[in-house]
C-alpha cells in the first residue's frame, strides 16, 4: 500500500482521491472548502479541511511522510507555486501538479515538480487516438511524447513472429505484452507468433505509435 495526499478537491482531485482509495491506497484528501471535504470523507482514509498553502499546516498534516503528493489546484498558479515550494521545503518525495496550461506546466517543472499533468489534454489525446482507429482498444499517455497503446494485431503482422517483423527496429515501438483470449502473455520473445485475434500492448513515442494506429 502506498500513501497519497491529494491537495485540492475539485472535480479532478476528488475523483483521483476516490479512485486511489478504491484501489486500496492510503489517501489523505485536503481542501479549504469544508463541503468539498465532506463530499469525499466517506470514500478516503482521511479528509481534512485546511489551508494547505501554509508550510506549518502541511507539516502538521504529515504530508512529508506520503509517498506521493498530488497538488490539484489547476487554475490558481500563485497557490500552486507557494504550495509546491513548501512541499519541496518539507522534503516530499514525489510531487505531481495539475496545470491549467503549458505556461503553468513549465513554471511548475522549473520549480521542482516531479510531474505536471494537463488532465483535459490527456483525456482529449486518448479519445482522439481511440476515435481515429477502429483497431485501437485503449491508450495511455505516459508523458508528452510517450504512450502505451492496446490494439488489435494488424493483418500484415498475423501469423508472423516478432523476430520476422522486426517491430522494434522497423517501427521503433516495443511489444510489451499481448492478450490472447483470456490469457495475458508478458514473456515476449523473438519467436513469439502473432495470431489474428491477439491484442497487442505497445510502448513507444506517440509519433511512432500513430503509424501503428493508422495501419489497417
Amino acid at each position: 500500500m502506498k500513501s497519497f495526499a491529494v491537495l485540492g478537491l475539485g472535480r479532478f482531485g476528488r475523483e483521483l482521491a476516490i479512485q486511489l482509495s478504491r484501489q486500496g491506497e492510503d489517501v489523505l484528501a485536503v481542501d479549504r472548502d469544508r463541503k468539498c471535504v465532506d463530499d469525499v470523507a466517506d470514500d478516503v482514509t482521511r479528509a481534512v479541511t485546511a489551508n494547505f498553502k501554509e508550510e506549518d499546516v502541511l507539516e502538521e498534516l504529515g504530508v512529508s511522510s506520503c509517498d506521493v503528493v498530488i497538488l490539484s489546484v489547476g487554475s490558481d498558479l500563485a497557490l500552486s507555486v507557494i504550495t509546491l515550494m513548501n512541499l519541496k521545503s518539507l522534503g516530499v518525495k514525489h510531487i505531481i501538479c495539475k496545470a491549467y496550461d503549458e505556461m503553468y506546466r513549465d513554471v511548475l517543472l522549473r520549480l521542482g515538480a516531479n510531474e505536471v499533468i494537463l488532465p483535459e489534454r490527456a483525456v482529449a489525446a486518448k479519445l482522439a487516438a481511440r476515435l481515429s482507429s477502429t483497431h485501437l482498444r485503449d491508450y495511455l499517455m505516459l508523458s508528452e511524447d510517450t504512450a502505451i497503446e492496446e490494439r488489435s494485431t494488424p493483418k500484415a503482422w498475423c501469423n508472423k513472429t516478432i523476430g520476422e517483423l522486426r517491430i522494434r527496429n522497423r517501427y521503433k515501438v516495443n511489444v510489451i505484452a499481448l492478450r490472447r483470449n483470456t490469457e495475458t502473455i508478458i514473456a515476449i520473445e523473438a519467436d513469439t507468433l502473432l495470431l489474428p485475434n491477439d491484442v497487442l500492448v505497445l510502448l513507444g513515442q506517440t509519433k511512432d505509435l500513430q503509424e501503428i494506429i493508422d495501419m489497417a
